[in-house]
């Protein structure tokens, strides 16, 4: 619960230190910038340097280029947020690729398989053990993993991105038995689409309002918009202490639409257009 009165600005991750990868843009810039509004300290490590250091400048307290299916790129990461702040109580593996749209499983081939799952899933997976590395010892943390909806709902996403999205939420349940008995969380947000740069660029090079009016069109809960700050809040509350006994956790954000069958209302629908 919330604790903090009317009066006063309630800054829930005060006096920690967080990691984020895939940070210097999209739901990964957003989160680092509620965070640090949080009181955290917060060290962004990506592949995009111009925007890397522009945030650096702005907001967070690191910049650290970092390839994610590189072993040493993220060991060196996590090291370089210890030698600077001593600990690390936040790892939010946000980085994530969408891979080639193809529409058929005759039609993918194996380097861009290879591709999606070594940033999605192998990256995550090196996130976690360099994360446990240091936390271990500490007797505490919060590992947060960024799947999809594409985990909980199927058909309308790549096959190798939907694979490695589900490969997530297997971690997570994973890895928080193990962790567990070392004091440490893991947890993965499953959001419903967000009209980012990487997203839009996937649906044509749409602008905002055309990706978010698709969205909705397609969305179960109308009326709002699920938007990158939306997704941060979540990442927000599995890493601040409101969530100490929450492990092993998917966090569904998709007001609804995994618990729906639209299969029925588009046939309807598309029978009594014609």
């Amino acid at each position: 619960m919330n604790n903090c009165s009317s009066s006063t600005l309630c800054r829930r991750l005060e006096g920690k230190v967080a990691l984020i990868t895939g940070g210097a843009s999209g739901i990964g810039e957003s989160t680092a910038r509620l965070f640090v509004r949080h009181g955290a300290k917060v060290a962004v490590a990506d592949v995009q340097d111009d925007l890397g250091y522009s945030l650096c400048n702005n907001i967070i307290s690191e910049y650290i280029h970092c390839d994610v299916s590189n072993e040493s790129d993220v060991q060196n990461a996590v090291d370089t947020v210890i030698s600077k702040h001593g600990k690390l109580d936040i790892f939010f593996s946000n980085a994530g690729i969408l891979g080639n749209s193809y529409p058929s499983i005759l039609s993918i081939n194996y380097e861009d398989f290879k591709r999606v799952f070594d940033v999605n899933v192998y990256g995550a997976f090196l996130a976690a053990k360099h994360a446990a590395r240091v936390m271990i010892p500490a007797k505490r943390g919060s590992i947060i993993f960024h799947s999809s909806v594409a985990s909980v709902t199927f058909g309308h996403s790549p096959h190798t991105y939907t694979a490695s999205k589900n490969a997530l939420v297997g971690l997570t349940k994973s890895l928080c038995v193990e962790l567990g008995g070392h004091g440490i969380r893991v947890n993965c947000v499953s959001p419903f689409a967000v009209a980012t740069n990487l997203l839009r660029k996937a649906m044509g090079d749409v602008d905002k309002k055309t990706a978010e009016d698709l969205i909705s069109e397609s969305a179960n809960l109308k009326g709002v918009v699920l938007e990158a700050n939306n997704v941060s809040e979540a990442v927000l509350y599995l890493g601040s202490d409101e969530s100490k006994y929450v492990s092993g956790l998917n966090l569904v954000l998709d007001g609804g639409y995994s618990t729906t069958n639209v299969a029925l209302h588009e046939a309807k629908r598309n029978f009594f257009a014609s």
